[in-house]
This record gives structure tokens, sequence and C-alpha cells, in this order.
């Protein structure tokens, strides 16, 4: 389902806005055709109190004064009451003025275009120039109208207020206590030996589930006490990329790192590479082992076949190494093998420091992950590439996953009518045939139970609402990773008309730094697990994402209690936006928050979950006591 890479960003989808219409009048047209009612209100409604208290400068009069309890000025006392009287009338009369004013303004700046804010990294590189024109689409695809323009006025406070969020840094200090520590050496029980045979590995997916399928091969050898061959990955034509293990990871680092622990080759010995492995019964698919797979159906199943036979091609391998139970040395060779031994090769690094540096605005490293991501090229300036000395920009990367793919099989609906359904229909009566076949013979869910059940994609609109409400401000730097989002323009414009300063690798990079990677979609996915993994903040929309949950887990790794991650809960979500027409957004800030700091306690691994995303185990960390 997860299609890796971003073959091209929203901003590349042509649009063209609807003739004759200025700016300020498309602005708000279209969200008011189908938006909430309620938007058409002024800002004094809703949650803004505004007579208790409105700061008002600029009058040169000391004299006058204003009460916060009750919002009546008076001037200073004089001899002359009528004249101190006439005074009060007249500045009631310019306080009216100037809170219609001000009231008319606070509506206007839901699009952040009229905020000053910083620009988004730029020059030396030549990104993409963004007009204002370019980021109005003919027709905005809003779901929940009032709660956006709520956050708009939220964010102009901010701005003003010069306010900051404190979902910057990690709430837990006990995330600063766990340490990396898989990488310790560990005396195997009893002695090694590699005369089993050799196992070959040819994995599917794109490059996070190959990243995974790796890991777990390693454990297998070493379980059977066979030679692993470096791992080969398979041609998809959903991905389409013929990238081998040597185009993204180094091959000498990962023999090297791992040599105490496995025996691994780059190839097979001559005399076993024309055996025809299907016909000796030695070619194993995901169909001959079960989801989850134990280290006893490996003995149990695999170890005779590859005794027999001195060799086993696993073919496809997708997630068929459980959890739970395994032993504690097979866990932590998995994560000696995904956090130290899975090093991306020199001109991905290469082009992941340079990506970083220019959202950063800063060309040297800052932590152990930089040093863990981009190897020797943590420091490198290119040649002609001009880096500011300023104060480094923080940013947050945002894992968008909105592809149609994702949208289509969730079967939800997303506020874009008959249109939106006859589309996404047409998707899945081509992608997926066998997923219709079962709807028929079932009663699937109504959209609105799917979506109350925590079953739909957050759109980007969802996602703003989420940022805003945990107060990060419209001048955000966002680095936004994933796929094509399905509605492009139209359903991004939510989001950056609140965080105008969205950047792709598309926007970073120039078209000759870009064309190596051009038709090679995972190694263009190692570039957005580069961006997000040295993100000052990881915020993620979907828990089953394998980029969201390597990325994360790399920061739990080695982030040092200074890497959080952002991870909404779809169903407390829903359960929030269900309230859109009646809340109130200090209410809809609190509920937010809330439930994003009871998903960022920091706890050891659960059995059964994943490792390569919750690291925080005996196996592959180390808890110090402060």
């Amino acid at each position: 389902m997860e299609k890796q890479g971003s073959p091209k960003s929203f901003r590349s989808l042509s649009f063209d806005a609807a003739p004759g219409l200025k700016e300020y009048q498309l602005r708000w047209t279209e969200m008011l055709q189908n938006g909430d009612p309620s938007l058409g209100r002024r800002a004094s409604g809703g949650d803004n109190n505004w007579d208790k208290g409105i700061p008002v400068k600029g009058f040169k009069n000391d004299a006058l004064k204003c009460s916060a309890r009750k919002g009546v000025c008076t001037g200073k006392r004089h001899k002359w009451w009528l004249r101190g009287h006439i005074r009060s009338i007249m500045f009631t009369f310019m306080l009216m003025g100037f809170l219609y004013m001000l009231d008319s303004l606070m509506f206007s700046i839901f699009d952040p275009s009229f905020l000053k804010s910083s620009p988004a990294p730029r020059k030396s590189y030549e990104p993409k120039e963004r007009n204002t024109a370019e980021r109005v689409p003919e027709k905005s695809l809003v779901m929940y109208s009032r709660l956006l323009h709520m956050a708009s006025i939220s964010l102009a406070e901010r701005e003003l207020d010069q306010k900051e969020s404190k979902f910057w840094k990690e709430p837990d200090p006990n995330a600063s206590t766990w340490r990396p520590c898989a990488d310790r050496k560990v005396q195997r029980a009893g002695p090694v030996n590699y005369h089993n045979g050799f196992i070959l590995v040819s994995a599917n997916g794109g490059l996070n589930q190959q990243r995974v399928a790796v890991c777990n091969a390693v454990a297998v050898a070493s379980l059977l006490n066979a030679t692993l061959v470096v791992p080969k990955f398979l041609y998809s034509n959903v991905w389409k990329d013929p990238s081998q293990f040597s185009d993204i990871y180094q091959e000498e680092i990962f023999m090297n790192i791992l040599k105490k622990d496995v025996d691994i080759v780059k190839e097979l010995p001559s005399h076993l590479k024309s055996i025809d492995l299907e016909a000796i019964g030695s070619l194993v698919t995901d169909a001959d082992l079960a989801k989850e797979a134990t280290s006893d159906d490996y003995i149990k199943k695999i170890l005779p076949i590859l005794s027999r036979n001195g060799i086993v091609h696993f073919l496809g391998f997708g997630n068929r190494l459980g959890f739970d139970p395994l032993p504690s040395e097979l866990q932590r060779l998995r994560c000696k093998c995904n956090f130290h031994a899975l090093k991306f090769a020199p001109k991905i690094q290469k082009t992941g420091s340079l990506l970083v540096s220019r959202i950063r605005k800063y060309n040297t490293a800052r932590s152990m992950l930089d040093k863990q991501l981009l190897g020797s090229f943590i420091s490198s300036v290119h040649s002609g590439e001009h880096i500011r000395p300023a104060i480094p920009s923080r940013y947050l990367a945002l894992h968008l996953r909105f592809e149609v793919d994702m949208v289509a099989y969730s079967m939800c609906d997303f506020g874009g009518g008959e249109d939106e359904h006859r589309e996404l229909q047409a998707y899945r009566e081509e992608h997926f045939p066998l997923l219709l076949e079962r709807l028929k013979r079932m009663k699937p869910p109504s959209p609105a139970e799917l979506r109350k059940m925590g079953r739909c994609p957050l759109t980007p609109e969802e996602a703003a609402l989420v940022l805003a409400g945990l107060g990060f401000d419209s001048g955000t730097y966002i680095y936004l990773a994933g796929s094509e989002i399905y509605g492009g323009k139209s359903r991004m414009h939510p989001i950056t008309s609140l965080y105008p300063n969205i950047v792709t690798k598309e926007d970073l990079l120039s078209t000759s730094e870009l064309e190596p990677f051009r038709n090679f979609s995972s190694q263009l996915a190692a570039l957005d697990f580069i961006a997000c993994a040295a993100s000052d903040v990881f915020a993620i929309t979907d828990s089953g994402s394998q980029l969201s949950s390597l990325v994360s887990g790399f920061r739990t790794y080695y982030g040092r209690g200074n890497a959080p991650t952002l991870q909404p809960s779809k169903k407390r979500l829903a359960e929030i936006l269900r309230a859109n027409s009646t809340t109130r957004w200090h209410s809809f800030e609190n509920r937010v928050r809330k439930m994003i700091e009871e998903g960022q306690r920091v706890h050891a691994r659960a059995s059964g979950r994943s490792i390569y995303r919750q690291p925080r185990c005996s196996e592959c960390m180390c808890k110090q006591q402060h």
C-alpha cells in the first residue's frame, strides 16, 4: 500500500485559477460554498471574547485609559466635567472603529500570507518560486471550515504574542535515560559454524519493507547457523525501482559490522549458482511461512530443507519473522542490523546532507542522529554553496500519507462529493478488485462509522488543525515527505494557507541534483528518511506506515531524548473533530494536546510490538539511572 519516494510534489500539479477573479476574491469564495455557516460570522463571535480587554496601541493621548474589567474608556479628571465627557464619547467612537477594523483584519488573516514570517530556505540552489497566486486553488476541499477559521485567528495571535509551542521538546524526561547499545559485544551461546548452508533472500516492497526484510534475514541466518548472501531486492510494478542493495546501502560496512555475528558473502559459490532451487524444493515463499513466524517455525520447517539441500531461497520474505517470542540474542541482532549496519550509500548521504543543510541554513552536524544518517558528509559544503551563518532553523517533518491508493482502499468519505466518489470507485475497480468482491459478500461499515473507528487516513486539513492545536506558529518550516497527495492543490490549500513554509525535496534540490534519483523511488524515499529522521520534530498521520515506524524508531534510538515524535490517534481525533460545529478553540487545543502528550509517554516496548519502531528494551537499548 505504501508507495515510497516522492515522484513529484503537490506544487508540480498544474492549476489554473478561475478567470476574472483576483486573489482576494478567490480566497474564501470556494470555502464558503459548502462550508459551515458560522464561517460567515465575524471574529467577535464564538470563542473570541473581545470584551475581556483589548490591547490598544498607537493613540497619542496618554491621558486616556482603558479599563480591562468593563471595557469602558475614561479620560483624566479635569476641572471642566463637560470637556472630559465629550472627550470620552469621542474616544468611545474611536475605540469602536478600531475594534471593527481589528475584527475585519482577524477574519481576513486566515491566509497567513498576511503574517510576517521568515522566508523559506532559498538561493544558491534556486528552489522553485512560489507566488501567492500559485497557492490559491480553483476549489478548496474543506471539511472543518469553522475550526480552520478559529485556527487562523489563533495563529495570528501567536504571531503577535510570539508564543512558542512546547512540543518542540520531548515532554518526558525519562526519554533521555535510554541509550543505544545493540552493538555491545555479546558472546554467542555455543560454537559458531556456518556449515548448514546458504540463505538467499529476495525482498519485496519499497525501501522500508526491504529494510525490515534484511534485518529479519540476518536474524534467521544466525538462528539457522547459515551463511547469508547479501539480499537482493525484487523489482515491483508498483515502485518500479531496479535498485539493489549496494545502490542504497554500503555493503562493506554492512558485512563488517555484522561479521562477528553472521557470516555474510556477496555471492553464492559458483557450484550453487546453476541449481534449480524450485525443483529441489529450496524455494520458500510467503505462502510457506506463517505471518509473524516464530523461531520454532524456522527450525521445524526451514532447517530440514537447509540441511538436505545446503541452500534455501526466501522469495518475498515480507513480515515473516515475529517479534515475540524470540531469543534475546536474535532481537539484539535485528536492532544491531537496523540501527548500526545499514548505512545509506555515499551518494544518498551526500544529497541528504545538502537537503538538511538547506532547510536548516546550517552546515554542520548537531546530534548523534546527524552523524548516523550522514556519515562523513555531516559538515560538507558543496562547491559554490553559501550557507548563511545565521541561527539554525528548526523544522518539523510531516509524513502525510494521503495518496490515492490509501484513500481509495479506506472506503472513507473526504468531502469531495459525487465526483470524489466516482473517481475513487473507478480506482478501486482497477486496482482493488478483490476488495470489491469481498465487500459484495458483507455489509461494510458506512464512511461515518469508519471515521468514528479511526479507520480513515488523516487529510492535510486535519493535520493542519492538529499542528495549530499544538501551538506551532504559521512561520514553522515544514518538510513534507511522502508521495503525491490525492486532490493536489485543492486538498493541500487548507494546510498551505495556515503554514506557507512547506517544502519538499523537489523544492530544495535543483533538477540536476535530483536527476540521479529520478527513476529510483527507493533512493528518493531514502532522502525522505534522512530529512524526517534529522528533523527537530517528526509528525506522522498513519501509525501503520513503514517509513513512519522506522523513522520514529531511529529517532528514539539515537535521539537522546531530544527527538520528539507527534502521533495523533485517528480514533480520538475523529471524536474531537465531530464537535466541529460547537467546540471552542481553547477546548479543541486542550483535547488535541492531551491526545499527543499521552502518545509521547515513555515506556519499554510491550510484547509483540515492533522492535524497529519501539527499541526501548533490554535487547536494543540500555536504561541509565538519573
